[in-house]
């Protein structure tokens, strides 16, 4: 079926409510596209088709929604309904929802949820957003090292279907201490009267729940695993994260750090959104923003007004203020953009070595690319405009000087970033150019001075 084949059979069965007919595009279309496609109805006629669903079906396509989504349709949902979505959402999308509503809400739901689920809802709710912690799900499968290979496929057949993953078995004994995982291939593979504890392989990678949850995608990476256990502080195992947690997580990350990176994130809470963020925020966000840069300009045009002497005499000095401090800000925002990007890759991390290794590598380079660009500028601005050959000299050095300038900054701003704590990706592009502009002005007059002093002194005698 496709989209408008889709949106079409939508708009029917919200009039129709045919209970067989929704059941059935809910089996056979994907969750995404059928939550796109649901866009297009409004809260109540939503909710109205979720209603038809059976429990199980209805929880596992709420999962899908969006956050702003599930929390409009969970203020209009009975209260019944909301019982049985907690009963049959996956460990940690509930975990989520539960964390967003309000503390009326919390003391109304926990009693109607059977102790497993709400001692298991408040475990994973406990750990702070953005860590492993937070992101795990308990909805994984788990054997006695003592069981023999039939026992663990029998154990796997009678507990698989209310798991989110069942391609890797995590062996544990008492107390939730995790000792080794074995594959769903080789319990197929292995003798049915060998016991786990013989077959598991030991020392499995994991990752604490405290620990930020970018760790948790850089392990998952690096060792290309499906799932990741998560262990407490009291070396308990709590849940996995999933690979495609681990996508979503990324997504997320790789969305803020754009945000971050354009001067367009919030310094606490959501980042925007240019279709749901309101008017306020919108407004609030980025005049903050361009408010810093307006105060940079301030500077860098205070700057150029006191050179109105030198300006006067060399008037065409003023032509070519702006793409030499412009140069400085782009090769500042390229080479920041790449360092961030080795930063997010996990491939530089915060030690001299690599501050060294980006010195030596972007030395050269943003010299080469200085060069290339000065020799350029010179040979535009003397078929042009027909300059003389010390204003060229003054042009060229100047252009060399920003380029490598800001080459060298921008590829080091990401490390001081990192070294105060802050994440790389809040050094706005913006706020690169603005500081790059500010410093290109000082070196090009500076230039200008050393080269052309004599001239200015003698125009005026």
């Amino acid at each position: 079926m496709n989209r408008e084949e889709l949106l079409f059979s939508v708009r029917s069965l919200a009039r129709s409510l045919d209970a067989v007919a929704i059941a059935h595009i809910v089996k056979h279309t994907p969750p995404s596209d059928l939550v796109e496609a649901l866009d297009i109805l409004n809260t109540e006629e939503t909710l109205s088709l979720l209603m038809t669903l059976k429990p199980q079906a209805r929880a596992e396509l709420f999962a899908h929604f969006s956050e702003a989504r599930q929390d409009a349709l969970l203020r209009s949902m009975p209260r019944e309904a909301v019982v049985q979505l907690f009963e049959h959402m996956p460990s940690d999308d509930r975990a989520d929802l539960y964390n967003r509503l309000s503390d009326e809400a919390k003391e109304k739901l926990l009693p109607a949820l059977a102790k497993v689920e709400r001692d298991d809802i408040l475990r994973l709710a406990s750990y702070p957003e953005g860590t492993v912690g937070s992101v795990s799900t308990s909805d994984y499968v788990q054997v006695s090292p003592r069981m023999t290979v039939t026992e663990a496929l029998v154990h796997i057949r009678a507990t698989a279907p209310d798991k989110e993953t069942i391609y890797v078995i995590y062996v544990l004994e008492d107390g939730h201490k995790l000792l080794g995982t074995v594959s769903l291939r080789e319990l197929v593979l292995a003798d049915g009267k060998a016991r786990i504890g013989e077959i598991m392989r030991r020392d499995p990678i994991f990752a604490r729940a405290q620990w930020p949850r970018a760790e948790a995608v850089e392990l998952i990476r690096r060792y290309d695993l499906l799932a990741l256990p998560v262990i407490n502080g009291g070396e308990r195992m709590i849940g996995i994260v999933t690979v495609d947690d681990a996508m979503d997580i990324e997504k997320e990350q790789d969305a803020t750090q754009l945000a971050r990176f354009g001067g367009t994130a919030t310094l606490g809470g959501p980042d925007l959104d240019v279709l749901a963020s309101p008017f306020s925020q919108m407004f609030k966000v980025r005049v903050f923003w361009l408010v810093i840069l307006t105060f940079f300009g301030i500077l860098t045009s205070t700057f150029v007004a006191a050179q109105e002497e030198i300006l006067t005499q060399m008037i065409v000095l003023a032509a070519f203020i702006a793409p030499i401090v412009d140069m400085g800000g782009n090769t500042g925002s390229q080479s920041a953009t790449l360092v961030i990007r080795a930063m997010a890759l996990g491939e530089l991390k915060l030690k001299w070595q690599d501050v060294w290794f980006i010195i030596k590598r972007e030395l050269p380079i943003a010299a080469a690319l200085g060069a290339a660009i000065a020799v350029l500028e010179v040979i535009l601005a003397y078929f042009a405009k027909g300059v003389g050959f010390d204003v060229l000299i003054v042009v060229g050095l100047s252009m060399l000087v920003c380029t490598v300038l800001g080459g060298v900054i921008g590829a080091l701003l990401p490390f001081l970033a990192r070294r105060i704590g802050t994440d790389p990706a809040t050094l706005s592009s913006p706020l690169i150019t603005s500081v790059m502009d500010l410093l290109g002005v000082f070196i090009y007059f500076g230039i200008a001075y050393a080269f052309l002093g004599e001239l200015l002194i003698g125009n005026a005698v």
